[in-house]
């Protein structure tokens, strides 16, 4: 009799169980579910979205469970978002038959190209733990699809050459001569003129070195002879002159004579270069010095001074071993620096090339310099390759993977990149540089490392980079951030990058995904000011409008896209950025 008792008390607690769970079952019908985007939406290879879900009230059961189960559906397969669920528990929420039970909770799935078009669903489960027993909810959708735009991001690349270090400029070289007077006297000695001196500067305008400036400086020293003499600076400096034009006459100089500027320059009462002789001399003690110097920068002419340094007891000390070399006229020559053109550079660069004459030939700047004279690649590759054997620099390695670099991004990669990598590292273990690291952040990203590229650039700012390597750097630095989701800080390094149409698109992407849809407008209308057939800029200018809810804007930009890439029409139709538009002639009539 007890058996039977407790047999019929099991069925009872059975039949009661499966009759509470197929009334939350049916009460799940009035369930509220919301999700937050709608449509979901890719950022940085991930779609995050979150979901609300609130019961009716007095729909959870005791001892029982009710659970939300998420699903991705799209092309015939599904994927379960992470947690996958939402479950609620009738002792979670005691007042459950007062108040509706609510829980939001985040989810996220790594995204595949084919789930653009596909569809949340959920799928609610009221289950009783104490048996095993559960009822099933029919599927219901709850976001469509997938918004893509932020895969509209472009990668930009930055080649970064390291300074051949070669100017292929006008180089002045200057030559400094000095010349010394008699005291009080304007008038150069035989003696100067077979000196030393004298014989140095014969020899060099006998080489008939292309000249440009020649500045004479006369001077004087304090002493009343020489003072007194007010034209006595500029009479030196004259006397200079005669004797320059008297040896180019004499070495046959003709019209390159006049192509001279002289440029005479008198020193009269001034203090400077006694004060610079005194200083290095040693023929009297630091205590008598700056006696000399009480008087000279004290108050008082020139000729008061000059006078009061006539008192000191050191003046004759002055006199005998300072005061000669301050009666001088100090010559300057700038002549031009002889250089080999830029046709006989590359001329030379090729036969080293091909090994018909020596690396050394060139140095290592005229080398590295006459590949920045031709556009072609192979060109480049050729000479930067005969570089890193002349010389194995770091910085000849890393100009021939920059080189590699250019060419795998001509050919979409492959092999070349590889190359360039190789060259990176090496010039790297050679000597750590900022264009070394950035190039590798440009090669990483070609490869699809997003992660390893952002490294790289950030161990190049931190080995201060030139002005120009920075805006190249922050455009690399730029397309990956918006493609890691970090949209504010791609604004921010996009600003300041290069303004290619490749960087100023990816600036208008960021802002658009940053929510600044007007500013994003202005920006990639700079790049269609720049290139007109740039459908992507279009396009997503055209997002920007919809995101406005601006129609003439979505439609005229998606007809500019269109005209300009016609396999934009079929992304505008299945884009949910559009989905508002879809129906619109107009809008039709624009992707036509």
């Amino acid at each position: 009799m007890k058996k039977l008792v407790y047999a019929l008390f099991l069925v009872g607690i059975l039949s009661f169980s499966g009759c509470s769970l197929s009334q939350m079952v049916k009460m799940a019908d009035q369930q509220q579910l919301t999700v937050t985007p709608s449509p979901l939406e890719v950022h940085a290879d991930t779609v995050n979205f979150e979901m609300s879900a609130a019961l009716p009230v007095k729909m959870l059961k005791k001892g029982k469970v009710y659970t939300v189960n998420t699903f991705y559906e799209f092309g015939g397969q599904e994927n379960q978002p992470q947690p996958g669920s939402i479950e609620f528990k009738q002792e979670d929420f005691p007042n459950a038959n007062e108040q509706q039970p609510r829980i939001s909770q985040n989810f996220s799935f790594p995204y595949e190209e084919a789930m653009q078009s596909g569809k949340l669903t959920v799928q609610g489960v009221a289950s009783d733990p104490r048996n095993g027993k559960s009822k099933e909810t029919p599927r219901m959708d709850v976001a469509e699809g997938v918004i893509t735009t932020s895969r509209l991001a472009q990668n930009s690349y930055y080649p970064s050459y390291a300074p051949h270090g070669y100017n292929d400029q006008e180089e002045l070289l200057p030559t400094n001569i000095e010349f010394f007077f008699s005291q009080g006297s304007p008038v150069l000695r035989y003696s100067e003129k077979r000196s030393d001196r004298g014989k140095f500067f014969d020899a060099f305008v006998a080489e008939k070195n292309v000249t440009r400036t020649v500045t004479i400086t006369g001077t004087h020293s304090p002493e009343g002879a020489e003072r007194i003499n007010s034209r006595l600076s500029q009479q030196r400096a004259e006397a200079i002159e005669k004797f320059y034009r008297q040896e180019m006459r004499k070495y046959d100089y003709k019209g390159a004579a006049d192509s001279i500027n002289f440029i005479l320059k008198p020193v009269v009462e001034d203090w400077g270069e006694f004060k610079a002789s005194l200083d290095g001399y040693d023929g009297i003690s630091s205590d008598e010095k700056s006696e000399v110097l009480n008087i000279v920068n004290g108050a008082g002419s020139f000729e008061d001074k000059e006078d009061a340094l006539h008192k000191l007891s050191t003046y004759k000390k002055l006199f005998r071993d300072i005061y000669p070399k301050l009666r001088t006229a100090e010559t300057e020559i700038l002549t031009v620096k002889e250089k080999k053109s830029n046709a006989e550079i590359a001329i030379l660069a090729k036969s080293i090339v091909n090994g018909s004459v020596s690396s050394d030939t060139l140095s290592d700047e005229e080398l590295s310099f006459a590949a920045s004279l031709t556009p072609s690649l192979s060109e480049k590759e050729r000479i930067y390759t005969a570089a890193t054997k002349k010389n194995d620099s770091w910085s000849s390695h890393n100009n021939l993977g920059a080189t590699y670099l250019q060419m795998a991004a001509e050919s979409n990669g492959g092999e070349n990149l590889n190359k360039a990598i190789t060259q990176f590292e090496i010039a790297n273990k050679k000597q750590e540089s900022a264009q070394a690291y950035i190039n590798l952040g440009s090669a990483y990203l070609m490869q699809g490392n997003t992660a390893k590229a952002y490294d790289a650039l950030k161990k190049a700012e931190g080995l201060s980079p030139s002005n120009e390597d920075k805006k190249g750097l922050n455009g690399v630095k730029g397309a990956i951030e918006v493609k890691m989701a970090k949209y504010s800080d791609a604004v921010s390094n996009l600003s300041n990058s290069a303004e290619t149409t490749t960087n100023l698109f990816n600036k208008g992407l960021a802002q658009i995904l940053s929510g600044d849809h007007r500013n994003a407008i202005t920006t990639l209308e700079q790049v269609t000011a720049t290139d007109n057939n740039m459908a992507l800029a279009y396009y997503a200018a055209a997002v920007a409008s919809a995101r406005l809810d601006n129609e003439s804007g979505v439609t005229s930009n998606l007809t500019k896209a269109v005209a300009a890439d016609a396999s934009l029409k079929e992304k505008a139709l299945s884009d949910l950025e559009f989905r508002n538009y879809a129906s619109n002639d107009a809008f039709r009539n624009a992707i036509k």
